[in-house]
This record gives structure tokens, C-alpha cells and sequence, in this order.
């Protein structure tokens, strides 16, 4: 493969990368030109909050292209067009073959939940300490235990194996089914995974294939309608999305929830405690934080029974 590096200015990226893109690129990566330097200029967002700018004020694009020829013409291209007067060729490189698959393999480690619940891709070893392992291979649908949200919920999973043991679960926003398959391993029944995302619901059927073969849960998944009314009331609801979401959600999340039944929910900053708070006691629930790693809190709330 080929890279072909660009410079261009703030209101150029988007349309240089589409149109990099259209000229069939296999990927295209956009980073600040001045970086590491006294010019670096900071650009980032908050989940659920719109980011100021799009870009930084000088920007270097690379594209990745599956031989030089291609690059060329796609540079040319480029060049041709009235909005490409300020963009500068940096270069044209090779890039030097690897084993892509075991170099991104090599940034996932296993991941310890507590000291004895893991989760470990499926190319490495069991740690000799881990007694409960979830085997998850990082893929499309979100949750893979290396972010804060999901270890947070796992450990409430981990250390409420009481609350969970035999009774029927709600995981809301499933994404990979990771704290699905926790709950199943850490006693419940019967778990019901739902996700608005269908590469998610095919996720965690794939994964709780690998997971649960000799566990006597029931996992149950599918798009948000498999509960509907059907299965109203749980005893513990878990819901790790964004707080925006699970504000709009209050109403039918709460509703999940039995009588005496717990609810778990995490994707949420530390400066959107009071936003949940507000919308949760509104449907009758009183939340509090339970956990914090990283800026994010784990909130928990039980309902009267």
C-alpha cells in the first residue's frame, strides 16, 4: 500500500476527505498539522455535546491507497479541482506490509473487572487468577471492558450476584452483550439483550454463543420491541448508553423496572449527575452514584416495592 499525505486548511477536510474517499482510498485519517508544537491547538467533545470546530486550522490528511498508481491519480485529481488551490502534496509513500491483524490484536490485553472476573480476548491466555472470564474479541458493537462505563457496570454485576441470582435481567443498549453475558454468569435466568442496532443484536448472539454454552441462563436478543409489554417488569434493569438518551428513556427504563428492582446505569459524565437525578425522580426513581472512574459515574437507583 501507498500513503498519500496532504496539508490543508480548516474549511477544506471534509470535502478533501470525501472526496478521497470517492476516489476510493482505503482509509483517510485527519490529524493536527502542529502538533507538538507551540501552534497545537486542542479539539475535542463531549459525548452528547456538539464539538466547536470540525477540524483544526491546518490539518494533515492521509489516505491509504492499494499501490502508487492509484495515489497519483487520486492526487491529480485532486489538484484539478477550484476548492484544491490551497491543499499542499506532502508525499507519497510506501507503507511497509505487517501483520495488521496481530498488530491491532496486540492492543487489547486481558482486563480485570475485580480479581477474579475478566475479560479476555480470545487470542490470549486465561490469567491464572481469573475464576469467571467472558471471552470477547473487540468488533463493531460497543463494550469491550477497556472503557470506564462498562467496567463500572460489571463490577456492580460482580458484586450484586445476589440481586441477580435466578431472576430475569433487562440489558437496554446491549452493544456487545457484555453485561448480558455478566449477568448470565454471575446468576441470572434469563436475560433479555435488546439494542436499536442490528450488527449489536448479531454481536451478542455471537458472543454468548462463545460465553454461555455450559451456563443454564436463557439469553434472549434482539431489537428494543423483543420487551415491549411482554416482559414489563424487571428485577434489575442495566442501561450503559449516554446520558442524553437515558434522559429521553426515563420513562420506559423506569417502567422496566419491578417493584423493590434495581436499575444500573452508566455512559453518563460526572457534570451530568443532577440532569439524571432530575429526569429519574420525575418517573419515581432516586438515583445516586455508585461508582466514578475516569469522569464517568455509574448511577443506581431501587424502586419502592
Amino acid at each position: 500500500m501507498h500513503e498519500l499525505t496532504l496539508l490543508a486548511f480548516e474549511a477544506q477536510v471534509d470535502i478533501l476527505s470525501d472526496a478521497l474517499m470517492e476516489l476510493e482510498a482505503l482509509s483517510v485519517s485527519v490529524e493536527d498539522a502542529d502538533a507538538d508544537t507551540e501552534q497545537e491547538e486542542a479539539l475535542w467533545g463531549e459525548p452528547g455535546m456538539p464539538v466547536t470546530k470540525e477540524a483544526w486550522q491546518r490539518s494533515t490528511i492521509k489516505s491509504l491507497f492499494p499501490g502508487e498508481a492509484q495515489a497519483l491519480e487520486a492526487v491529480t485529481l485532486i489538484l484539478a479541482q477550484d476548492w484544491a488551490t490551497d491543499i499542499h502534496v506532502q508525499g507519497i509513500q510506501e507503507v511497509e506490509d505487517q501483520d495488521w491483524v496481530r498488530l491491532t490484536q496486540s492492543q487489547f490485553a486481558p482486563v480485570p473487572v475485580t480479581d477474579t472476573f475478566w475479560i479476555v480476548p480470545t487470542w490470549h491466555e486465561v490469567p491464572l487468577e481469573a475464576k469467571t472470564v467472558i471471552r470477547l474479541d473487540p468488533g463493531l458493537a460497543f463494550g469491550t471492558g477497556t472503557h470506564p462505563t462498562t467496567r463500572m457496570c460489571l463490577k456492580w454485576i460482580a458484586r450484586n450476584e445476589a440481586a441477580l441470582k435466578g431472576q430475569r435481567v433487562l440489558d437496554y443498549g446491549c452493544g456487545s452483550g457484555i453485561l448480558a453475558i455478566g449477568a448470565a454468569l454471575h446468576g441470572a435466568a434469563v436475560v433479555d439483550a435488546v439494542d436499536i442496532d442490528p450488527a449489536a443484536v448479531e454481536s451478542t448472539l455471537a458472543n454468548a454463543e462463545v460465553n454461555l454454552k455450559n451456563v443454564g441462563a436463557q439469553l434472549n436478543t434482539g431489537l428494543p420491541d423483543l420487551v415491549g409489554e411482554a416482559q414489563a417488569a424487571y428485577p434489575v434493569v442495566l442501561a450503559n448508553i449516554l446520558a442524553t438518551p437515558l434522559k429521553l428513556l426515563s420513562p420506559l427504563l423506569s417502567g422496566h423496572v419491578a417493584p423493590g428492582g434495581h436499575i444500573v446505569m452508566a455512559g453518563i459524565l460526572a457534570r451530568q449527575e443532577d440532569e439524571l437525578k432530575v429526569a429519574y425522580g420525575a418517573v419515581g426513581l432516586q438515583l445516586s452514584v455508585a461508582d466514578e472512574d475516569d469522569g464517568w459515574i455509574l448511577m443506581t437507583a431501587q424502586k419502592a416495592a
